[in-house]
């Protein structure tokens, strides 16, 4: 029998392609169905800590809150809610509940000054001096930072997609000049995490959005041209402070894993089984050994259509074919949604727990 490891050695040991003492498991999820696990441990609604150990998770987060001064002022009268980057967002209720939607899409029609001047957040009034206590206080966990990059998907937010996508195909300066100074206070930020923590983070999460279900959302030419430089700039900077790089990739985008691998990025995330050339016997069959993956239990399945025995049957085979030789941590594919069944995702977790064991 393999020995107990702590989370951080599993889930160190997993992103090196080995078997563990069990799978890592992790957790994302929408406020609504977070809520209802909470309330069903017994848990306040502000004990996040609580409700990942109740659920046997693997990962923690960490990161430096922005200190400064609001950039851009919320829109009341239209209910418009407006973040630090200047995005536009708006609350659109549905039946299980409700989320923040982009809207306005307020750099969709500016030129390269005007993107020059747009207020963004500045990396020196971003608070690191809580870094490295939150690192000592998740030791026995495999602590994350977050630095997305998101060059279509955050572009997008402010420029709108259709804008986005025609700025890398045109190479429009403006389009192009907006995901730079993202990336570099994004990378600023990251990099003085990195040294605050001084060797407490573990893993750096990376994302892009790169294709729809059936196909890729770009070509491979303007992928090699403007979005693998501006991530692999990333990568290194995860890799000089002795970071595995893991990269959250939405539909069908195993036609970029070939690259990643070629970047050094060790592990991939979200895994939409549902999408072209993203099942697990795919996946496994032709990166297994040179990726590690984490995700696969789709938001968008019996989690939350089916019923609990769906919800086992369908988790217990992701993870007899993701599981032999190690490599796979279970995770959702996005974060849990509200018209998921509570049940439904105590089975999840619950199956992990029993049938992830090596």
């Amino acid at each position: 029998m393999t020995r107990a490891m702590t989370s951080k050695e599993r889930v160190l040991t997993t992103f090196a392609n080995q078997a563990a003492d069990r799978v890592p498991i992790n957790y994302l999820a929408n406020t609504g169905i977070d809520r209802r696990l909470k309330a069903h441990f017994g848990l306040q609604p502000d004990d996040s800590e609580g409700l990942l150990v109740a659920l046997g998770t693997d990962f923690r987060n960490v990161g430096a809150s922005y200190q400064g001064p609001k950039l851009h002022e919320d829109i009341p009268e239209r209910g418009v809610k407006v973040d630090d980057w200047g995005i536009h967002l708006r609350w659109v209720e549905h039946e299980t509940g409700g989320y923040w939607d982009y809207c306005d899409f307020p750099l969709k029609d500016a030129d390269e000054k005007t993107i020059a001047n747009w207020p963004m957040p500045d990396p020196n009034k971003h608070d690191y001096s809580g870094i490295f206590a939150q690192c000592k206080r998740h030791e026995k966990y495999a602590v994350c930072l977050c630095c997305f990059g998101d060059l279509i998907n955050g572009n997008g937010m402010l420029r709108g997609m259709e804008q986005t996508l025609v700025d890398l195909i045109t190479d429009d300066p403006a389009g192009l000049l907006l995901a730079d100074r993202r990336f570099a206070i994004q990378m600023e930020i990251a990099r003085r995490t990195f040294e605050a923590a001084r060797g407490g983070i573990d893993v750096l999460w990376l994302g892009e959005d790169l294709g729809t279900q059936d196909r890729q959302m770009i070509s491979m030419e303007i992928f090699k041209r403007h979005v693998r430089p501006r991530y692999q700039k990333l990568v290194d900077l995860g890799k000089a402070f002795g970071a595995r790089v893991m990269i959250h990739t939405c539909g069908s985008s195993s036609w970029a894993y070939e690259d990643f691998i070629d970047m050094g990025i060790n592990v991939v995330d979200t895994l939409q089984p549902e999408a072209k050339d993203m099942s697990p016997e795919y996946l496994k069959k032709t990166f297994g050994g040179r990726l590690a993956f984490h995700g696969c239990i789709s938001t968008a399945g019996p989690v939350a259509f089916g019923t609990v025995a769906d919800v086992v049957k369908s988790c217990r085979a992701t993870l007899e074919i993701m599981m032999p030789g190690g490599g796979y941590c279970f995770a959702p594919t996005h974060r849990l949604q509200d018209n998921s069944p509570t049940e439904n995702v105590l089975a999840m977790y619950k199956t992990a727990a029993v049938c992830g064991r090596y």
